[in-house]
């Protein structure tokens, strides 16, 4: 299978051998290896969107992942933000959900909102 590593700016054009125990050609770096092998083995991704906010001069605050998560969970942590609606003043780094999806991971707000 054939991907570009998005690890650092070069973007490397990385070939994954899946029947040769997953092996990895056109790397630049180790990072490039371990890339590709997570990527077909367990894809990872860092989730971004918005919540709902009362009380501040925005009407929507930033939010992600702290850290990423299994990509076939997304769905069903976005739909985890549906009902969410914070109250201000909000705190950059807030936790507002504490394990998404049974991954130990939370959402964190990425912006201050004061009222």
């Amino acid at each position: 299978m054939k991907i570009i590593c998005t690890v650092c700016p070069k973007g490397c054009h990385l070939e994954v051998d899946e029947k040769n125990n997953f092996s990895v050609t056109g790397h630049d770096c180790l990072r490039g290896v371990e890339y590709g092998q997570n990527e077909l083995k367990n894809p990872v991704r860092v989730i971004t969107s918005t919540v709902k906010v009362k009380g501040a001069p925005h009407r929507r605050c930033p939010v992600k992942t702290k850290h990423p998560i299994p990509k076939g969970l997304i769905a069903e942590a976005m739909h985890l933000l549906n009902d969410i609606e914070l109250v201000a003043p909000v705190k950059i780094g807030q936790i507002i959900v504490e394990d998404i999806c049974g991954t130990k991971i939370p959402f964190i707000t990425t912006r201050s909102l004061n009222i």
